[in-house]
């Protein structure tokens, strides 16, 4: 009896052992594991494109940092902006008038802004129509045909060329015989392409690679600033720290750098600097200009209405 006794107490001490050891050990594993930080990207072209494109740059921070990145990909601007609403995103890249709108709510913060190939924070939007079109040869011959612009929540491809349209070549769009607004960048190039729309409006970037596939660029937006990862208020410091360290760090003239950073979507290749909210008062007062004149800005900021802290 006093064996068997002897026998449940060793046997009641093991199981105690063995289950604080397996606590033990779990906590140890749950700290040597890296933090998941999920990073959002605004949909400038079809969700597949932007997995090929941005994956790689999510990879590399995974890999020189303390923390592991996974990309968020959406089916539109609006998505994006939804997901940092609701905190399924910690950091996202966004553009000017999406970024405008998360930050009037409260909440997001800018953080660095992406450069250009000339080591510079800005881009612009290009007025593209088919090459072989002769009927269009500068702005004004769109007056009378069908245009397409990019998302209406896209700087690029739908405030800037409002703006440019309306303040610079006193083109209105009651001018077009007709317009839309298309969901991606690339979408609107094809279209043109196709003969669906006689003229769009789309990111330099992408205006630059369709040339070589039939398409000629017509006229071009103001410098506009670059894209921007903006980060979630009350986002850890430690996090801030490394990635700047990181992506401030990255030198595009240098090879081996180079190398790394031209698998990535060129809108992000090129580097990074630091960037400040007044860096976009330009696109403020773009809109302020546009809504004046009684042009209608569906903008995102309706959906922020109650952001989760």
């Amino acid at each position: 009896m006093l064996r068997h006794c002897a026998i449940i107490i060793v046997l009641s001490f093991m199981i105690q052992v063995v289950g604080f050891s397996e606590t033990e050990a779990s906590q140890q594993e749950k700290e040597l594991t890296p933090p998941i930080i999920y990073l959002g990207i605004i949909t400038l072209y079809h969700p597949l494109v932007m997995y090929k494109n941005y994956q790689p740059f999510v990879d590399y921070l995974s890999k020189t940092t303390p923390y592991n990145f996974e990309l968020k990909i959406s089916q539109d601007y609006l998505s994006v902006i939804k997901m940092l609403r609701d905190g399924v995103v910690d950091i996202a890249m966004l553009g000017g008038q999406t970024y405008l709108a998360a930050r009037k709510a409260g909440c997001v913060k800018p953080f660095l802004a992406a450069l250009n190939s000339d080591g510079k924070p800005y881009y612009h939007g290009a007025f593209i129509a088919r090459a072989d079109n002769n009927t269009i040869r500068e702005i004004q011959d769109i007056k009378g045909k069908r245009f397409a612009f990019a998302s209406e929540h896209s700087t690029s491809g739908n405030l800037a060329p409002l703006y440019h349209l309306y303040a610079k070549k006193s083109i209105h769009l009651e001018d077009f015989a007709a317009y839309k607004n298309l969901r991606y960048h690339d979408s609107v190039a094809r279209e043109v392409l196709r003969g669906n729309f006689d003229m769009g409006v789309v990111l330099d970037s992408v205006a630059r690679k369709y040339q070589e596939m039939g398409i000629k660029v017509i006229d071009k937006t103001d410098s506009l600033p670059g894209f921007l990862l903006v980060v979630r208020s009350g986002i850890d410091s430690k996090l801030l720290q490394s990635l700047e360290d990181t992506l401030l760090g990255l030198d595009y003239d240098n090879p081996a750098h180079r190398a790394v950073m031209n698998l990535w979507d060129v809108n992000i290749r090129f580097g990074f600097s630091r960037v400040t909210d007044s860096d976009y008062d330009l696109i403020r007062n773009m809109a302020s200009y546009l809504t004046s004149k009684g042009v209608l800005l569906r903008g995102s900021d309706e959906i922020f209405s109650e952001c989760s802290k």
